[in-house]
């Protein structure tokens, strides 16, 4: 049985929008999902990094809310 794995990217746009990407594992393949327009990709390398460049072209979400 393989196990699943989830965390996500969360970036803020402009007028204080939070946007949501996951990304979930499942054994080697990852799926990355966007939560506010339903995108979905295949990655298999460098998921978190698909995730933030689909955030920033797709939504201009581009504050990170962990930054200091």
């Amino acid at each position: 049985m393989a196990q699943i794995d989830t965390s996500k990217v969360s970036r803020w746009d402009q007028h204080g929008r939070e946007h949501v990407v996951r990304v979930q594992r499942t054994g080697v393949q990852r799926t990355i999902s966007c939560d506010t327009c339903g995108w979905r990709r295949g990655a298999q390398f460098l998921p978190w990094l698909k995730a933030e460049e689909h955030l920033a072209e797709a939504h201009q979400a581009t504050v990170d809310p962990t930054a200091a």
